[in-house]
């Protein structure tokens, strides 16, 4: 078992006690014996003392004896300013690790820390003012999160009147191209019913144009349909929606996907599209980019926070290296978790895969909207 070295601050304060115990002995040893040297000299006095009070002055001693004294003054200095500095220090030292915790449990999302009374001086403010600050800040993020499930609300207004406005263009699509093309393929047909005994050439180039035809019909059906896909989180649990998804891209992809997610009903929508669109832009990088055998999504409720991990075997990447960054949609992820009052981590090297962690703190009675249509 190491031993444990003193913090920086303790040091501070026993050198700083130590050199004040040291400077006054030193000053007050100094008077002292220069004192006692002059009050030596003056024969009149100590007859008068010894006179009047019966007090002698000792006589004035050798420069063995007070060195001697000197040293033992000074080893008393350095114990009494060590230990003073050392029980000072670590009592300072106690409070501001308390704040320094606290501070640090902030910065990972976690809301509900709050800073125990450190007195009436400007620590104990400090913390006051730190947890007046962690309350704001709760606040924010539960009306950030009110206003995520709000602005979900829009966007399915948005998206029905998109979905409307989608299926008259898709029936116009129809009319003007599949429904032209089978019309064709119906005249052809009757023509080619009347040439096939008369001039069977000519009725072989007309079943040729209609399997032509056809062909053209099935690959507009088929890219129209390709429109009808959904490509997000619809009328689906969070769960679901990733569940189907990491299906789907399992049949279609050569990677092992496994994932673990829990079901959490009270996540409000907003919070969930975005969750949902952060799987979809990590999963789309990491096909583009990683060249990955393994994909692992993990999203658990740990206390009061939410936190969401997509793990790959893939070639990793450089943090630092902007370029790399900007292509594995950094910013756009970064976006989305801010918007939710989150924390992303992004942790990766070359050869060693990625990680991606979202961290939410999850806010009672944030009132959103939790329901799924």
């Amino acid at each position: 078992m190491t031993k444990r070295k003193l913090s920086n601050i303790q040091w501070q304060f026993m050198r700083h006690g130590t050199w004040v115990c040291l400077g006054s002995v030193t000053l007050g040893g100094s008077f002292f014996f220069f004192l006692w040297y002059q009050l030596a000299q003056l024969s009149s006095l100590q007859e008068w003392l010894f006179e009047s009070w019966g007090v002698t002055i000792p006589p004035f001693p050798g420069p063995s004896l007070i060195v001697t004294q000197m040293l033992t003054m000074w080893l008393i200095a350095v114990l009494i300013g060590a230990s003073f500095g050392y029980i000072y220090g670590n009592l300072l030292k106690k409070r501001i690790e308390i704040l320094l915790q606290s501070a640090m449990m902030l910065e990972r999302g976690n809301l509900d820390i709050r800073i125990p009374d450190l007195g009436e001086d400007e620590l104990g403010q400090l913390g006051r003012q730190l947890n007046d600050m962690t309350t704001r800040f709760q606040q924010q993020v539960a009306s950030l999160q009110r206003l995520s499930a709000h602005n979900a609300e829009l966007n399915d207004q948005v998206k029905q009147a998109a979905i409307v406005e989608e299926r008259q263009r898709l029936a116009r699509e129809l009319h003007d191209a599949v429904s032209q093309q089978l019309f064709a393929i119906s005249m052809t047909m009757a023509a080619l019913k009347r040439t096939l005994l008369q001039n069977p050439e000519k009725a072989k180039g007309q079943a040729e144009l209609v399997e032509e035809m056809a062909a053209a019909a099935q690959s507009e059906m088929r890219a129209l349909l390709l429109h009808l896909r959904p490509a997000h989180l619809e009328g689906k649990g969070l769960k679901q929606g990733i569940e189907d998804l990491l299906r789907e891209m399992q049949g279609k992809h050569p990677i092992s996907f496994q994932w673990s997610i829990e079901e959490i009903p009270s996540l409000p929508k907003g919070m969930e599209d975005h969750l949902f669109r952060i799987l979809q832009e990590a999963l789309s990088n990491t096909l583009r980019h990683a060249k990955a055998h393994r994909v692992e999504v993990k999203l658990v409720v740990i206390g009061n926070k939410l936190r969401f991990k997509i793990t790959d075997d893939g070639i990793g990447f450089t943090i630092k290296d902007e370029r790399k960054s900007s292509s594995y949609g950094m910013a756009l992820m970064q976006e989305r978790v801010a918007e939710i009052g989150g924390v992303l981590n992004i942790s990766s090297a070359p050869g060693q895969g990625t990680l991606i962690e979202v961290t939410i703190p999850i806010i009672m009675g944030r009132g959103g909207n939790t329901s799924h249509e």
